[in-house]
């Protein structure tokens, strides 16, 4: 099973070097990607940029936006975007998108949720176009063409039955997000995958990728919890606060037994996503990750 991080983007003070020496790290170490996310309310850096700066800082990692809440965009600079960030990572994209959740990242765009779920199928359609050279309506040429022919992978971030059915039609492969790295929910998302896969009678399998959340700063478990917190924390105090009492993953065993139970599920790639930006983070799971 191959492992990627993601880059700390929602913290307060984060710098040019903080990246620098992050991707410096994952590039070096026993890593496969890094990823990084996209909000556009609560205090967050912005996801393009960032990703930018990480393909010119590495060599060998691939580049994950994780992820790329489509809807809230335009597909032909969605499109533009992806090719551009492919071109300078010389071929190391692999793109994940989905629908999102939250409706003030939408309103703040002047986008609207409703529909999403077919504008996104549609908007996909129309970026393989963009990336494949076709004439797009009446426009001059769109470009630039991706290195990796016809495009990047495409992974999709899909919970429900329905959804994950929808994404068979046209995704690579499924992003099954556990906060707490439940191996149990994440099989659930790799059994339904391959069910709906089935369903539409692809000939290949699912591109299989898990995450979670995770610590291993000084402060670990509330680091954790914090971070948990304030990510839910505009589904009410409560909600945000009972889950956040249920994060385990922040200490050595616990992270490496969980990484253990979901590569039994045939994982190919698991995102691990850190609390906090302390350079701790990353530098101690590299040498845990070292020693598995």
């Amino acid at each position: 099973m191959k492992i990627g991080v993601c880059l700390p983007y929602m913290k307060r003070g984060l710098s040019r070097q903080t990246f620098k020496d992050w991707c410096g790290i994952i590039d070096q170490g026993p890593f496969h990607s890094l990823s990084c996310g996209e909000r556009i309310t609560g205090y967050s850096m912005e996801m393009r940029n960032i990703l930018a700066f990480a393909a010119a800082s590495t060599e060998r990692v691939r580049i994950i936006p994780a992820l790329y809440v489509l809807p809230m965009h335009s597909a032909v600079q969605a499109a533009k975007e992806i090719a551009t960030l492919d071109i300078l990572s010389e071929g190391r994209v692999t793109l994940t998108v989905g629908v999102g959740g939250r409706e003030k990242d939408y309103q703040a765009l002047g986008a609207s949720m409703k529909g999403r779920f077919q504008r996104m199928d549609d908007q996909i359609a129309l970026m393989k176009r963009v990336w494949r050279g076709e004439q797009i309506e009446d426009y001059d040429e769109i470009g630039p063409e991706p290195v990796q022919a016809g495009g990047p992978p495409i992974l999709a971030g899909a919970m429900g039955p329905k959804s994950i059915d929808r994404v068979s039609k046209w995704a690579d492969g499924l992003y099954g997000f556990a906060m707490d790295g439940d191996a149990g929910l994440i099989d659930y998302f790799f059994k339904a995958a391959d069910q709906a896969w089935a369903n539409s009678q692809r000939p290949d399998k699912p591109y299989r990728m898990g995450g979670f959340w995770y610590s291993l700063a000084d402060n670990g478990e509330q680091a954790l919890r914090d971070y948990v917190f304030d990510y839910l924390k505009i589904f009410g105090d409560a909600e945000a606060e009972k889950v956040a009492a249920t994060m385990r993953m922040h200490d050595p065993k616990a992270i490496l037994d969980g990484l253990d139970a979901i590569e039994a599920l045939d994982c190919d790639e698991i995102q691990l996503v850190p609390a906090s930006a302390d350079l701790a983070e990353v530098d101690r799971l590299a040498n845990l990750l070292a020693g598995r």
